[in-house]
């Protein structure tokens, strides 16, 4: 039984060995020291960079320019009350002019001619209806600019809430990677030391396959807290809408 668990530890070991994390343990070295060095760019150029690259902030932006558009053109409606229509014609025309002599009955002398006739003039016209509620559709035009400010108002708010919410999100996950960045590593150096200490009978097989287990949980919580640190800044870049360029594998 008890070689049956020896050769079970002893597989365990080699399969240990063999993973790229053992090989890094074998010459363990500070390498916590990349991920102390992480920086990111200020919080201020992140949210209005945020704030730039927000599509439907762009949209609320358009409305507002096209409700603007909409209110100046309420506001010069009256102009189309008033108007200068002009009429030109070109043809043959009958003109009929009397020739009255004394003493003698009026004669009808018709002539036909091709010539150009035009004429000028203006108009005003005002729809009662569109007088009366003139007053109405400006103050519906000049609130629907303000309601489409607001919501783009609101928007910068949730983008501002959103890039603070995630920026400390990641540096949270910044914080947890250092530090399961400096277990590893000790844990790494322990199991070292553990396996010269197992190879020259100091310690007992079970304490090296504590230290040996212990060693592999570290090694999995560290890669979960970088996969979260990676999840954590590739949204925020997301969000802001360009790279940080952190290289950490």
């Amino acid at each position: 039984m008890k070689f049956l668990l020896f050769s079970i530890l002893v597989g365990i070991f080699i399969s240990f060995r063999s993973c790229p994390a053992y090989a890094q343990a074998a010459n363990p070295v500070e390498r916590h020291t990349a991920y102390d060095s992480i920086t990111l760019p200020p919080l201020s150029m992140m949210i209005d960079s945020a704030i730039a690259h927000n599509a439907m902030l762009k949209f609320f932006e358009h409305s507002i320019d096209a409700k603007k558009s909409s209110l100046s053109a309420e506001s010069k409606s009256w102009t189309k009350s008033f108007g200068i229509q002009a009429d030109v014609r070109y043809g043959s025309f009958n003109n009929f002019s009397t020739n009255t002599a004394e003493g003698q009955s009026p004669s009808l002398l018709a002539t036909a001619t091709n010539q150009t006739n035009f004429g000028v003039g203006a108009y005003v016209k005002l729809p009662l209806s569109d007088f009366i509620n003139r007053k109405n559709f400006i103050q519906l035009a000049k609130a629907e600019v303000n309601q489409a400010e607001s919501m783009a108002e609101v928007q910068r708010d949730e983008i501002r809430q959103i890039v603070i919410k995630q920026y400390n999100e990641l540096i949270l996950k910044i914080s947890l990677l250092q530090i399961k960045a400096k277990n590893l590593e000790t844990s790494r150096i322990n199991l070292v030391m553990a396996e010269k200490e197992f190879q020259n009978g100091i310690i007992p097989i079970g304490t090296y396959s504590s230290i040996s287990q212990t060693a592999g949980n570290t090694e999995i919580t560290f890669q979960e807290a970088m996969s979260e640190f990676k999840t954590a800044y590739m949204i925020l870049e997301e969000i802001v809408g360009f790279k940080f360029n952190i290289n950490i594998q």
